[in-house]
């Protein structure tokens, strides 16, 4: 018998989730819509920039899967489904020149960046289509983001480091600040190899035990080698993040600040970035202000700040 399968399912895309949890803020130049399938579940996150963007890429997972990678764009894509879910970036953009009213003069095309994480349950193939990307796009509004089990974070998972099974669900996770004139957001999806850790070092999502306890990364690691036991290495996870703001930034200053933020997040994440992992973050601005108090250094300790607390709110 064939899996469900996108071809098979009549999949209504579904992008309004009334009662929630999610985070408000305030970043003007940002719009962010949600879509699922309930059928896998799947489901895709859009971060819309009706005014266009810069943005840099930085790729540092082992086994990534990402399609654009522009250096201005007018969305980027989070999606389930492994490369399946890179279809939900064209149906991005297809949405994007219907509002343009087909218009495709070399300026008028919109470019979009898109990234998965690999969500497939067993005899199930629906992964997030063209059709759920165009849905997101046109769900999507200023100022809210769904938190936890949401968009695609709808079936992803963490700290699997020492089995499959020692794994806990996760989800898509933000936070925000102001300071002055500067807007800052961070907002992540959280599938990772390794296991959610906050500030006191402590393991709070991942890593479980026979008896539901969380195991701590390096006592475990080093009781696993020496009593012989063979490394366990689960494909299938990846980290996606976005780190926007409205400051205006050279491009330098733009690609070194994702570097210092997803370099952060390995405090969040352990491991992170591991060759079983696909972590890629974007890093943003709507160029809108200047901040002469803020450099790009300070802003990227902020927003470390900002990518810890959104990992650590991934999770109901």
């Amino acid at each position: 018998m064939a899996p469900l399968s996108n071809d098979t399912a009549a999949l209504v895309p579904r992008t309004d989730f009334p009662g929630g949890r999610e985070l408000r803020f305030d970043l003007p130049g940002l719009e962010i819509g949600v879509g699922e399938y309930e059928e896998g579940p799947t489901g895709c996150t859009v971060f819309h920039f009706p005014r266009g963007a810069s943005c840099a890429t930085d790729v540092r997972g082992g086994s990534p899967g990402v399609l654009g990678g522009y250096e201005w764009v007018r969305a980027i894509c989070f999606a389930g489904g492994s490369l399946y879910g890179l279809e939900a970036g064209t149906g991005v953009a297809a949405e994007l020149l219907a509002r343009a009213d087909y218009e495709v003069g070399w300026t008028s095309i919109a470019p979009v960046s898109a990234a998965i994480v690999f969500d497939f349950r067993r005899g199930n193939a629906i992964y997030p289509d063209k059709e759920l990307g165009r849905a997101a796009v046109r769900a999507a509004r200023p100022g809210v983001f769904p938190l936890g089990a949401r968009g695609a974070g709808r079936s992803v998972t963490v700290g699997k480091t020492f089995a499959l099974e020692r794994g806990e669900p996760a989800g898509q996770g933000g936070a925000f600040r102001a300071l002055g004139p500067t807007r800052i957001a961070v907002f992540t999806v959280v599938n990772a190899f390794g296991a959610i850790v906050d500030r006191d070092g402590a393991v709070v999502r991942g890593h479980l035990d026979d008896a539901g306890s969380r195991l701590p990364l390096v006592p475990e690691m080093e009781r696993a080698i020496a009593a012989g036991e063979a490394p366990q290495f689960h494909p299938g996870n990846t980290t996606l993040t976005l780190v926007v703001t409205n400051q205006r930034l050279e491009r330098r200053a733009l690609q070194q600040l994702g570097r210092q933020v997803h370099a952060s997040m390995a405090r969040a994440l352990q491991p992170f970035h591991a060759l079983v992992d696909g972590d890629v973050l974007y890093a943003a601005t709507t160029n809108e202000v200047d901040n002469p108090q803020l450099d790009s250094v300070r802003l990227g300790v902020v927003a470390s700040e900002l990518a810890w607390d959104a990992v650590l709110c991934c999770f109901d």
